[in-house]
């Protein structure tokens, strides 16, 4: 599997310590230290394989630690903290991700046999073990980028082979749930996604509740198994980190910031932005638009 590895980090080897598009549809690569308040984020459904270095991905209580020799999956939008790590011979941080789409996961799982019964689970995110057969796929994906008129034509079955050896693996149920009708974790989805677009909006539990087909004790329930958050804690999660952008790249001030994402008392706001960064809001604004500049000028 080094070999494949060196030659995914060759073809990435131009990343950028943010984001950096490929040119290949849902499939992009980053590279270096990345900065904090970027890997504080709600992050979309997405399939992450390191190449370079390691990474911890926090959500809720939880943490799980992954590197070259693992991959992670997130089958829902959660919000997360992230910290990345260099090699211990001072290789910076790289990776890949591709963005999950649950209708092309559909229509792949059409052609595929029945799953086997599996034991019960419902977190939406977790860590396996790289495959050989996983690696190749990625080979072959972004290998495109030397080759960008190919992309229209390959890049679908490149992305269907990936999404195929992810449901292959020990976290395959986590892609068929998510793209099947009805599953929890499909009802599941479709409240978060709720959440995460009326985020500023007072929680109607009931409502939820009803929406994903639960009691209000089970929704709960869970809720908190699929996010290892509670619902609450996961709006208000949303709330903070949304506040931030206004304060940093909008140039909102505190009440104005507080108001906009929902919160009724500024002071409350301060309160819980202070517990969740570290900083009361303007401080931490300052200091990240500070961090900021010189980036900005390059």
């Amino acid at each position: 599997m080094e070999e494949q590895l060196n030659e995914l980090r060759s073809l990435t080897a131009h990343a950028r310590n943010q984001r950096t598009e490929t040119g290949i549809p849902r499939v992009a690569m980053v590279q270096g230290e990345i900065p904090q308040h970027q890997l504080a984020a709600v992050y979309d459904p997405m399939v992450n394989l390191i190449l370079q270095g390691g990474k911890s991905m926090t959500v809720g209580g939880q943490t799980l630690h992954y590197d070259p020799a693992t991959y992670f999956v997130m089958s829902i939008g959660l919000p997360a903290a992230g910290v990345v790590h260099d090699t211990d011979s001072g290789e910076p941080y790289l990776a890949v991700s591709l963005t999950l789409d649950a209708s092309l996961i559909s229509h792949l799982l059409s052609d595929l046999p029945s799953a086997a019964g599996r034991v019960e689970q419902e977190t939406a995110f977790s860590v396996a073990a790289v495959t050989p057969e996983l690696l190749d796929a990625w080979v072959r994906m972004l290998r495109l980028m030397q080759h960008p008129t190919d992309i229209p034509a390959l890049a679908p079955a490149y992305e269907r082979e990936i999404l195929y050896r992810v449901l292959q693996g020990p976290m395959g149920w986590m892609l068929r749930d998510i793209a099947t009708p009805n599953t929890a974790l499909e009802r599941m989805s479709r409240v978060i996604q709720r959440i995460r677009q009326d985020y500023a909006l007072p929680l109607r539990m009931e409502e939820l509740a009803e929406g994903a087909a639960m009691s209000v004790s089970a929704f709960h329930r869970h809720f908190k198994a699929v996010t290892a958050l509670s619902p609450l804690q996961y709006q208000k999660q949303i709330r903070l980190l949304q506040a931030r952008t206004l304060l940093i790249a909008a140039g909102y001030n505190v009440t104005s910031a507080a108001h906009e994402v929902g919160y009724e008392s500024p002071t409350q706001f301060s309160r819980e932005y202070a517990r969740a960064f570290g900083r009361p809001p303007m401080r931490d604004a300052a200091r990240l638009i500070a961090d900021l500049k010189p980036e900005l000028r390059g």
